[in-house]
């Protein structure tokens, strides 16, 4: 009988850590996504998405047009824009960025391109090595509301110091993101923090299909 009693138990307790895991997990990504904290910082890191031809996506300009903002309201001086190309692309997101940015009316030597990385890992990755991070410890990444925590999350992995201004307009933003992509992207950043830290990283393009 005791032991029929400390099974249940323990199962039970199985069952409510279950729930409680991915529930805390989910309401840590809306609350970042809904809380924006940014102050000035050494640089602003805009990840990566969809580019057709050299011509930013939907979800990309978006982002692309919140960097703007916050560049001309003086919280950095100094833009990184990530993201390689798709096998074939003639172009990639990072340089796209660049091109957009500085035909919007920011100076051409403040922005740098880091064409490297296909999913926002090995994007945040190849920022961490291939920038100063002395000089650029404190970051404002742009990205969509409900990417933020777990961009955040990453960065900090690598050393920086960073918050999120999310996307304010677009497929993406918190007015028209679904609440499909809040559960997508509290599976994506639960598989980070259980596996990515262990270096299994699922791509977000795995990410978006499940």
């Amino acid at each position: 009988m005791f032991l029929f009693k400390f099974f249940f138990k323990f199962i039970t307790f199985l069952i409510v850590l279950a729930l409680a895991i991915p529930t805390f997990a989910l309401a840590r990504v809306w609350f970042t996504a809904n809380n924006e904290t940014i102050r000035k910082a050494d640089a602003i890191v805009v990840m990566g998405a969809a580019q057709l031809d050299g011509k930013p996506g939907e979800v990309l300009q978006a982002r692309l047009k919140e960097v703007k903002r916050i560049f001309d309201k003086d919280f950095a001086d100094q833009v990184f824009t990530l993201g390689a190309g798709a096998p074939g692309d003639r172009f990639t997101e990072a340089g796209t960025s660049r091109e957009w940015l500085a035909r919007n009316g920011l100076g051409w030597k403040s922005i740098t391109a880091i064409k490297i990385g296909r999913d926002s890992y090995t994007s945040i990755e190849a920022l961490a090595n291939n920038v100063d991070k002395d000089r650029y410890n404190e970051i404002i990444i742009v990205t969509d509301p409900y990417h933020c925590l777990r961009s955040i999350t990453m960065a900090k992995d690598f050393g920086f110091d960073a918050s999120c201004s999310p996307a304010r307009t677009g497929i993406a933003s918190l007015d028209n993101a679904g609440f499909r992509y809040l559960l997508r992207e509290t599976g994506a950043y639960l598989a980070y923090i259980t596996l990515g830290r262990r270096g299994i990283h699922i791509s977000d393009h795995v990410a978006w299909k499940l």
